[in-house]
């Protein structure tokens, strides 16, 4: 009996050591880290085949595990690091055990921060940002168009929402255009892979979250992009989504955790202002919160703790990585706000001083407020939010320009609009904008009105906030006013080779596109240099007869910026403005160079606006 006993054991130990060779890891996120982050926590996901069975092990200097966190899928494992101050940069080997014997090891590298890294400073009043959607700008390397490994979706031109191969190297080989514009920032809509089997060219069904689509290039030419970037004078906005995920995210085949997203069936209805609604039924909130926009949207459950650690550790990765200059969050109240609250604070945690827009489409500054840093919420809520887009400036100033004057209309519908930044803590953060990707073109709003259209640039590059013009609005380029994303994120003209006209070059460009282009490089360039634009207060008088008056001031600087949306010249008495004109200043236009006195009166063209730089 003891001969059998030992062969069974014997034959026992063979099988085990022919499963062990199985083990193998599938995805370890994030694949790599720093040392000196502020936190110093660090949580992996390990996903493998039984991966659930092993222990986790490392001998390396000042990083210990402190934890270990098994789901109900045997499939994944979650190991909580903790990286001390000892701890250098360089690898160490991750060693998987099972029975106390090694069956795996996987390597992981720390590496040091960049100098300065914490403090870098993002985007302000100051600034100024030019949103593209990399796709749809510029096709640097065709060769990329088609990639086998995220095989869903090829190029195709002629597919109003097909892929049209617009790509990273696109964006490099005109940065100086964007930069002679004037602007100082760039916001690409998401670079991440997104393997869907239509309208992938998007970046927002986002299927590996630290991964940059190959259709687009790789994660090291998005770095080499932002160094590129920001030695032009460019800083870069990484587009962060939170909410939800594309469909064949790989999560789908094999979900870590039964919870790990919402439930399928339930379609957001999109009220928004059900979070702060103090008398909303909790089937609204969670719909909103928990309803999915569609079948190729999983909506995720951020209210899972190690999913939101995860999502707070992805936009601290890349945050890190590419070097950029903050954040827009994307569809920023539809994640449970919990979460919201929790990620802000992490995140100003390690950069303090960058920024992070969230979008949160309502045209009420009181719905969109609740998510600004300082505010004092009803609900007692608190965000480490600095900035949110400024969507009820959006809708006050297109439904304005195209109402006749009135007391209550037209050019005083975007002065109530002005009026209640008393509700946000720091109105002069806001993202202001007349268009982005998601809307209609705001030339095509403007009922494609070439007056409204340079009343509408004057207006953006000098209002209080960060304005940020959406790519091709340079060109008064149109679309449908119904919803038509592939129409509205159509080619930029010169992006590809054999265009007919080329915007970047000006080659064939229309005379009218050409001066509306020049008009935008002419008041942006001139925006960078003015401190009371870029530092400066915000005094406006109510509109009268037509006539919307708004100065920008610092110290001795002023701008005045009249707005005339009567369809006759008008005639302007100065005497009401004596608080800020003084009795003898004079304005200089900032476009034509024209020089008004300002000591009575200044006619005003119809349908215009004048930017003044005024002296005594």
């Amino acid at each position: 009996m003891n001969k059998l006993l030992a062969l069974a054991i014997a034959g026992l130990a063979l099988v085990f050591d022919a499963s062990a060779q199985d083990y193998a890891i599938r995805h370890l996120e994030p694949a790599s880290w720093w040392t000196g982050m502020k936190n110093p926590h660090l949580q992996l996901m390990v996903h493998g085949e039984r991966i659930a069975d092993l222990a986790p092990a490392l001998a390396y200097d000042g990083v210990r595990i402190v934890r270990v966190v098994r789901t109900d899928n045997p499939n994944y494992l979650f190991i909580d690091l903790e990286i001390g101050a000892r701890a250098k940069a360089g690898g160490f080997a991750l060693r998987f055990k099972r029975n106390g014997r090694e069956v795996l090891r996987h390597p992981y590298r720390l590496a040091a921060r960049a100098p300065g890294s914490a403090q870098r400073k993002g985007f302000g009043p100051s600034d100024a940002i030019y949103l593209l959607v990399p796709d749809r700008f510029a096709n640097g390397d065709p060769a990329n168009d088609s990639v086998a490994t995220v095989a869903a979706e090829g190029a195709d031109r002629g597919n109003h929402d097909g892929r049209h191969g617009g790509d990273i190297r696109g964006i490099r080989d005109h940065l100086d255009y964007i930069a002679d514009l004037g602007f100082t920032m760039l916001w690409p809509a998401p670079l991440n892979e997104n393997n869907m089997p239509k309208y992938s060219y998007n970046g927002y069904w986002i299927t590996d979250f630290y991964n940059v689509d190959a259709r687009f290039g790789s994660n090291d030419d998005y770095r080499r992009m932002v160094r590129e970037a920001n030695a032009k004078g460019l800083g870069v906005i990484y587009d962060m989504v939170f909410n939800h995920a594309g469909a064949n995210h790989w999560w789908m085949k094999d979900l870590p955790a039964r919870d790990w997203i919402n439930p399928a069936g339930r379609v957001s209805r999109h009220a928004h202002v059900s979070v702060q609604d103090v008398h909303a039924s909790s089937e609204d909130k969670g719909n909103f919160t928990e309803g999915w926009f569609n079948d190729y949207m999983v909506d995720l459950n951020q209210r899972h703790p190690l999913l939101a650690t995860y999502l707070i550790q992805n936009s601290i990765w890349w945050t890190e990585y590419l070097g950029v200059s903050g954040m827009r969050i994307d569809t920023y109240p539809y994640s449970d706000k919990a979460f919201l609250a929790r990620w802000s604070r992490a995140y100003r945690a390690e950069y303090p001083n960058l920024t992070m827009v969230g979008e949160d489409w309502h045209d009420s500054p009181a719905v969109v407020s609740y998510w600004q840093e300082g505010k004092r919420n009803h609900d007692g809520y608190v965000s480490a939010l600095p900035s949110v887009m400024d969507f009820p400036m959006h809708y006050a100033w297109l439904y304005g320009m195209r109402q006749a004057p009135g007391e209550h209309q037209g050019l005083a519908r975007i002065y109530d609009v002005l009026a209640h930044d008393f509700l946000y803590p720091a109105p002069g953060r806001l993202v202001t904008f007349a268009g982005n990707h998601d809307t209609p073109r705001f030339y095509s709003s403007l009922g494609e009105d070439f007056d409204l259209y340079k009343m509408s640039i004057a207006w953006y590059a000098t209002t209080r906030g960060v304005p940020q013009l959406y790519s091709g609005d340079e060109l008064l380029m149109t679309s449908p006013l119904e919803r038509a994303d592939g129409i509205v994120r159509a080619d930029f003209p010169g992006g590809w080779a054999g265009d007919p006209v080329d915007a970047f070059s000006g080659h064939q460009l229309p005379a009218r596109q050409r001066e509306a282009q020049q008009l935008v490089r002419k008041l942006f360039n001139w925006r960078k240099r003015s401190a009371a634009v870029g530092q400066g207060a915000l005094t406006h008088f109510s509109p009268e007869n037509g006539i919307y008056v708004v100065f920008r001031h610092h110290g001795k600087e002023k701008v005045m910026v009249v707005l005339n949306q009567n369809r006759g010249e008008t005639v302007l008495a100065t005497a009401r403005f004596r608080e800020m004109l003084g009795a003898q200043a004079r304005g200089a236009d900032v476009v034509s160079g024209k020089s008004y006195d300002l000591a009575e009166h200044i006619t005003v063209p119809a349908r215009s606006a004048l930017v003044l730089d005024i002296s005594e």
